[in-house]
């Protein structure tokens, strides 16, 4: 369809098909099985001849190698300058310095993986295969996360047990959790360690403003949410069983050391799972095809669906982050919210779709009659597939994206703003209390004031039957889900200037530049992006 044909109001609600009902993800039917103390489900008996063959081309890379290959040779320059030498703490100044977000996520992540070339990771390992990086450099993540800032959030903040917090232990094959109720003082958690407890903090981004600003960058490259885990692991000891993730993983080793042994998938079944496995038995997972130690520096990333496990040698505890992501973001997990509504759409507008079933069919289909040699299974399977190929050109792939896109922008956590950002905001107004009075309330837009979004990614306009409406991460909290969805519905008037907006960005543009009628929508329209923190201005506001 053209575009140009029709309104901005009637363009979004043709995407998400006019009045019809909301995309939604349909629940996969509910089976009986018995669930294990840690709420997931157990896998199906493998046929061992349906176990994978080991995989022989496990990457390890190493930064001291005298002779790089290209790919390697070409990180040193990819998306920033000299990113093998710069600090952390260097790294991040220099990203509040670089104009589109876009851009910060993509250095950001090449510094993560260095020396590894992240077009080359993303062909070749990514939820292929692992990839160990040894840097021999044990500063390399150092300003990330510590031990002692471990101990500060314990002593400074409401850090509870099995929410914020699990005490874990693995011995003898015994996989258990000692949470205690309550909050998770250091009086506690240090004795269970000492005790040879593993500690896993479950989302410190909640508590750490540094882990926030990396996740924050670094869920613009995914484009699905960014998490982490923090553990930290007595010498000698294992806090987990094997088990194999329903995410892609990560792991920067912090400080000291861990041994970690990883296997392939045991069958294709198992290959990108959509759900985390059960703790698995040694006897159940055959040999590693990586064994390695991880000493401060280095990363081992693997696919979803790769068995891990991971102890400490005798000599040092570890602490390592796990980072996290592409949860649930699969081409099925797409499908699962459009082909509701596709169905939904075809039986409105094909009659094929509203014919009655045969009045014999219960006589010959159905699991009952699988074995009966019918020709009329056959008609009747034929059918089914020549419906299920007319389906396509019903499906309302825009809508389902943007359900896929609304699911994101909740998981997002809030964008850590820069102090320039902040004084250019709405969360720098001079608004403030002084001599009993409320003063420098009023901040006004101009017509020539200069403005755009936060981050690429900040905003973003979808319909929903009659309605169109702006998601946005802005007044997200940096605990998961705390908060409903943001968003507002937004007026006929505003919605091409809105996109206007968003596919400008990172130039910054007018107040008067924007699409709209008149100059009062236009005013409007940015007064409230301000008042929500979605956009802010080239210089920051003053007083009138």
């Amino acid at each position: 369809m053209e575009r140009k044909h029709m309104s901005a109001l009637s363009f979004y609600q043709s995407l998400s098909g006019g009045t019809k009902p909301r995309v939604q993800a349909n629940s996969p039917p509910a089976k009986k099985i018995k669930r294990k103390e840690n709420g997931i489900q157990p896998n199906k008996k493998l046929n061992k001849k349906n176990r994978m063959k080991p995989l022989k081309s496990s990457k390890r890379v190493s930064s001291s190698d005298t002779e790089k290959s290209k790919a390697e040779k070409d990180s040193e320059t990819h998306n920033g300058e000299g990113v093998n030498n710069v600090s952390l703490d260097a790294l991040l100044a220099d990203l509040t310095k670089v104009n589109n977000s876009k851009d910060r996520a993509n250095r950001l992540f090449q510094w993560l993986i260095y020396p590894v070339q992240d077009k080359s990771f993303f062909r070749d390992e990514w939820e292929k295969k692992p990839i160990l990086i040894q840097r021999q450099n044990p500063d390399y993540y150092k300003g990330l996360f510590s031990t002692a800032e471990f101990d500060c959030i314990l002593r400074n903040d409401d850090v509870q047990f099995g929410v914020n917090l699990d005490v874990t232990s693995y011995t003898n094959g015994k996989r258990e959790t000692h949470n205690p109720p309550g909050r998770a003082l250091p009086y506690n958690v240090w004795d269970f360690y000492e005790s040879g407890c593993s500690l896993r903090m479950l989302n410190p981004q909640a508590f750490s403003s540094t882990m926030w600003q990396v996740l924050s960058i670094l869920q613009e490259k995914f484009g699905s949410m960014a998490g982490a885990n923090v553990y930290l692991t007595p010498a000698g000891t294992q806090g987990f069983a094997p088990h194999y993730d329903d995410i892609e993983a990560f792991i920067l080793q912090l400080e000291g050391k861990k041994h970690w042994r990883l296997y392939n998938p045991r069958s294709e079944d198992e290959v990108l799972p959509l759900v985390s496995s059960p703790n698995f038995s040694q006897n159940e997972i055959g040999q590693p095809i990586m064994d390695v130690v991880l000493e401060a520096g280095d990363l081992l990333y693997f696919p979803r669906g790769f068995i891990h496990q991971g102890d400490c040698l005798p000599d040092a505890h570890s602490l390592h982050i796990t980072v996290s992501s592409f949860q649930r973001n699969s081409w099925g997990d797409l499908l699962l919210k459009l082909m509701p509504a596709a169905l939904e759409t075809a039986m409105e507008e094909d009659v094929e779709f509203r014919k009655g079933l045969p009045l014999d069919y219960l006589q010959f289909m159905g699991v009952q009659n699988s074995e009966k040699e019918d020709p009329r299974r056959g008609k009747f399977i034929a059918h089914v597939g020549g419906l299920m190929k007319k389906l396509v050109n019903y499906a309302p792939v825009d809508a389902a994206v943007d359900q896929k896109a609304r699911d994101f922008l909740h998981d997002c956590l809030p964008p850590m703003l820069s102090a320039e950002e902040k004084a250019s905001s709405v969360y720098g107004a001079p608004a403030r209390w002084g001599d009993g009075v409320a003063l420098d309330v009023t901040v006004q837009l101009k017509n020539q004031t200069q403005i755009r979004l936060v981050r690429a990614g900040a905003a973003r306009l979808c319909g929903d039957g009659d309605t169109v409406s702006l998601f946005y991460t802005t007044e997200n909290t940096r605990v998961y889900h705390k908060e409903e969805p943001k968003s507002f519905e937004m007026k006929a008037e505003h919605i091409d200037a809105m996109e206007f907006l968003i596919h400008s960005y990172p130039k910054f543009i007018s107040v008067a530049s924007l699409p709209c009628e008149t100059m009062e929508a236009k005013m409007s329209l940015a007064e409230l992006l301000f008042e929500k923190g979605v956009i802010h201005t080239a210089k920051p506001l003053t007083a009138e």
